[in-house]
C-alpha cells in the first residue's frame, strides 16, 4: 500500500508530520528520504526526533555524513548527499557502520537511495517533492514487512 500525494503547506506542517510518522517507527526501522534539495528532507526528521522524544537540536548531517541523537529510541540521522560522487560510495557507507546501532536506533538517510537499502531489506522510502508554492508533497512507499499495516494507522 504506498500512501500517496499528502499534502503539507509549511514546512512546520513537515515537522508536524514527521512528529506524526515517528509515532509508527520503532527500533530497527530503516527510513530513507529522497527528493529534491530544499524539498523538507531535514524538517521531517526534526519532527521524527520530537516524536521519537530526541534530545537536543536535529540538524542536517550534509557535512559529518552521520549523527546519533539521545533518546527512549535513538535517531541515527544519516545524509549520503557528499557521497554519490566517492569511486565507492557503497563502501563509504559500510565504514559508517549504521548497520551497528540499527537494532536499536530508528535510522533515517537522506539521499541514499541505491546505497544503503542493504542495512534492512524491509525499509521505509518517503519520497518528498516541493511544489512552486513551497506545498511539500510526500508518498510513502513501505518495502517489506509490516509497514503497510503501520501506515494504515497514521
Amino acid at each position: 500500500m504506498i500512501t500517496t500525494g499528502i499534502r503539507l503547506a509549511t514546512v512546520d506542517d513537515t515537522r508536524a508530520f514527521g512528529r506524526r510518522l515517528a509515532t509508527v517507527l520503532r527500533p530497527g526501522d530503516l527510513v530513507l528520504l529522497t527528493g529534491p534539495l530544499g524539498a523538507g528532507k531535514t524538517a521531517l526528521v526534526q519532527g521524527i526526533g520530537a516524536g521519537l522524544g530526541v534530545r537536543g537540536d536535529v540538524t542536517s548531517p550534509t557535512f559529518v555524513i552521520a549523527r546519533v541523537h539521545a533518546g527512549p529510541v535513538p535517531l541515527v540521522h544519516a545524509d549520503a548527499y557528499r557521497l554519490g560522487d566517492r569511486p565507492d560510495p557503497r563502501a563509504e557507507i559500510d565504514d559508517l557502520d549504521l548497520d551497528a546501532s540499527a537494532d536499536a536506533a530508528v535510522t533515517v538517510v537522506e539521499w541514499g537511495e541505491g546505497l544503503v537499502e542493504q542495512l534492512n531489506e524491509e525499509y521505509l522510502q518517503v519520497r518528498i517533492d516541493r511544489e512552486d508554492d513551497d506545498t511539500r508533497v510526500i508518498d510513502l512507499v513501505p518495502r517489506g514487512g509490516d509497514w503497510a499495516g503501520r501506515l494504515a494507522a497514521l
